[in-house]
């Protein structure tokens, strides 16, 4: 299939040929360089609600921490960070959708992990460096490549053509012992049709949680070959990163006397992982009003998590009755390494053509991964050969995905734009699991969704515009859902009903939007704590679920030196109804507790943010910038001893252009993160059980006693208190 469609895009090439006008070269370049992305990005007239950055506002923000922190002033985004710094392990939520419901792409090329379907931004250390513009759209969105957006859908367009030389440096010193060095470079236009980009980076931090350091190190190369009315461009980008674990997060009882506390103390309790990106887009310009694009992919993971264990039952590494010096050992202590080695490639294309009044995006990809899960015990306390390596356990999976949508804007007159939108997608996913009977074997899963998407788009007069649209989107489970169940106990596939009208006016200095959103779910998957038939928790079905709220935004420029801007989320959302399962720990069974109208986990109500940008003078401005996040809860309950208390945050930071004469860009940027010193926290994880005959308070400082008389096991992720970065860009 995938040879007939090369093939197909190869004679539309030479079928057109002919038909090519000759133009400035320049605007005609800058054109097919946007063709990859276009097609999946809303419009100014697209009936969608989302948000955009650019350049200029992304190099601001970008002194060494992840993407999350960079995008975190946006509407309806939360943020948190494992280490507290913004450095390490990140990730954020936009209207209380997390991460693996959060569709993301690097010039249309799908970033998700196909099994677990989340992104690690710690494999992409200063990224943003490389990125040309951010769009976030909000809600299910336009139809794009990948896993489905299930609430929202990040682009990320790399950078653009640069035709003249040019060399920066950034160089950044900040608390924790933290620091960020890359050098960026370009040769511009060489002989009229070649160029090349490149970058390279190191960031590291020892991190605001106790040994929560980060080595960092990452590389991005682009070359760019320019010919007649078409333009080949070949991407290589690398991470790897090397993180000591604080995934358990503090116990609640040290948050007011330890909140850098962090339970690992074995040296190499490390992440430890490496991951490149391979990407070649050719776009053609076919004639007036056509332009293709066909994009090849390959992404090669390869790493593994270090672990130490004390006393672990040796049956459950399939070494029962292990004998070391005429001793049999059922117990031990070691050290284990749990391995991922994947890759992922696919074709991506897009034909792009302009009839009349209609505006035409025929597109779609097809993505195979394969990857391979493995662990190994490479020390154990007993054995004397310090090579010691025993694999006890491995299983593989393949995933294939194949995507085709067709987009139609249609002019229906000077004032109002009509979109039609149908996406279909169909999933095979062959992975090691159990059967009926409950024996590990190879199962096979095939899905296939249809994802509708219609609006409208009026222009009230040339400053005012109204916009309403309705998708619904369907995506499947993650790699736990399928491994950690049989057939009898899989869950289904969600569905998405999503209703999003808004309203926009952009006048002189004035530019406001209100958008109002009903995201109604069918089947929404969601921890209950319910064990199923293989002895798993794994997510749930949950028949009905909503979240619906109101996001304004606007900004505001006065007296040519202050620019406000602001954005205010208020939403709600509700689980109608769902059982909970809490382990008894007497019995070992478990006890249902049913709630109704209960919150969402991490969906706070209320989101705000202010950014205050003043020119103090005409080489130096201030930046303020608050964010205001809600009372959210960790689990779907509702109850106030599983909650994160509200938090407000400020940040301050100042620009100053040196002006020199020895370079074309020279500045110094000065930031104060949590400039009032809040201590605040972010994000957490719990586990409810009960135990009468037991008290394990002692035990285990991560329990706590709740008022339900049962005990509740949690682990909280503070952010960093006051501190300080400093850097300087230097560039020729």
């Amino acid at each position: 299939m995938r040879f007939k469609l090369i093939l197909l895009v190869f004679t539309l090439n030479s079928m057109f040929a002919t038909a090519q006008q000759k133009k400035d070269s320049i605007s005609i370049y800058k054109k097919l360089e946007q063709v990859n992305v276009e097609s999946l990005r809303a419009k100014k007239e697209s009936p969608i609600s989302f948000s955009e950055m650019k350049k200029k506002d992304i190099e601001k923000l970008n002194l060494g921490q992840d993407l999350p922190y960079i995008i975190s002033m946006t509407p309806s985004v939360v943020t948190t960070s494992d280490a507290g710094s913004g450095i390490g392990y990140t990730s954020f939520r936009v209207r209380g959708t997390d991460p693996t419901r959060i569709n993301v792409t690097i010039n249309g090329i799908p970033l998700n992990d196909s099994e677990s379907q989340g992104v690690w931004w710690v494999n992409m250390p200063d990224f943003s460096s490389s990125v040309e513009n951010i769009q976030i759209q909000r809600g299910v969105g336009s139809s794009t490549n990948g896993s489905s957006a299930f609430g929202a859908s990040i682009n990320l367009k790399t950078n653009n053509i640069t035709y003249n030389p040019y060399a920066k440096t950034s160089n950044m010193i900040g608390s924790y012992s933290t620091f960020k060095n890359n050098i960026e470079f370009g040769t511009g236009l060489l002989n009229n049709s070649f160029m090349l980009d490149g970058r390279v980076s190191q960031i590291m931090s020892d991190g605001y949680i106790d040994r929560a350091t980060s080595d960092l190190k990452s590389s991005y190369f682009q070359a760019t070959y320019l010919n007649n009315n078409s333009l080949l461009r070949g991407i290589i980008f690398t991470g790897k990163e090397r993180t000591y674990q604080a995934w358990n997060g503090v116990p609640s009882r040290y948050l007011d006397s330890n909140r850098t506390y962090n339970s690992y103390t074995y040296e190499n309790e490390v992440d430890n992982y490496t991951q490149t990106h391979y990407q070649l887009h050719y776009t053609k310009q076919l004639q007036e009003n056509s332009l293709l694009n066909v994009s090849f992919h390959h992404t090669h993971g390869e790493g593994y998590y270090e672990q130490e264990k004390l006393g672990e039952e040796l049956s459950n590494y399939g070494l029962e009755n292990l004998v070391f010096s005429a001793d049999t050992i059922k117990n031990t202590d070691l050290i284990r390494r749990k391995w991922l080695n994947n890759d992922f490639s696919g074709l991506v294309f897009t034909l792009k053509h302009k009839l009349n009044d209609i505006d035409l995006n025929i597109g779609g990809s097809f993505n195979k991964y394969t990857g391979d899960h493995y662990g190994n015990i490479i020390w154990m306390k007993q054995a004397s050969n310090a090579n010691y390596n025993h694999q006890y356990y491995f299983n593989d999976a393949e995933k294939s995905n194949r995507n085709f949508y067709i987009k139609a804007d249609y002019r229906l007159n000077k004032s109002t734009n009509l979109m039609l939108d149908i996406q279909n997608k169909r999933i095979l996913y062959s992975f090691d699991g159990f059967n009926d009977n409950g024996e590990i074997a190879k199962q096979d899963v095939s899905l296939d969704f249809t994802n509708p998407k219609a609006g409208i788009f009026h222009k009230l007069n040339n400053n005012q515009s109204l916009y309403a649209s309705y998708s619904i989107g369907n995506k499947e489970p993650n790699r736990n859902d399928y491994v950690e169940s049989s057939p009898n106990s899989r869950p289904h596939h969600e569905t998405l009903h999503d209703l999003e009208l808004g309203y926009k006016l952009a006048k002189n200095n004035t530019i406001f939007s209100l958008n109002l959103y009903n995201m109604m779910y069918d089947n929404q998957l969601v921890l209950t704590g319910q064990i199923n038939d293989v002895g798993a928790y794994t997510r749930t079905n949950v028949n009905n679920s909503f979240r619906r709220g109101i996001e304004i935004e606007g900004s505001q420029k006065l007296f040519n030196k202050l620019l406000i801007q602001a954005n205010l989320t208020l939403s709600q959302n509700t689980i109608n109804e769902y059982v909970e399962y809490v382990d008894n720990w007497d019995t070992w069974g478990q006890e249902q507790i049913v709630h109704k109208n209960t919150d969402l986990a991490f969906s706070p109500n209320i989101i705000w943010a202010t950014q205050l940008n003043y020119k103090l003078g005409e080489n130096l401005s201030l930046d303020f910038n608050s964010k205001y996040v809600g009372e959210q809860y960790i689990d779907n309950t509702s109850s106030k001893e599983r909650m994160l208390d509200d938090y407000l945050t400020h940040n301050l930071q100042l620009q100053y252009n040196l002006n020199s004469k020895l370079f074309k860009t020279s500045k110094i940027y000065f930031r104060v993160n949590n400039v009032l010193d809040s201590k605040y926290v972010s994000n957490a994880w719990i586990y409810r059980f009960i135990s009468n005959g037991y008290d394990p308070r002692s035990d285990d400082h991560y329990v706590t006693k709740n008022s339900e008389g049962g005990y509740d096991m949690a682990g909280y992720f503070p952010e960093a208190t006051r501190n300080y970065m400093l850097m300087l860009v230097l560039g020729f």
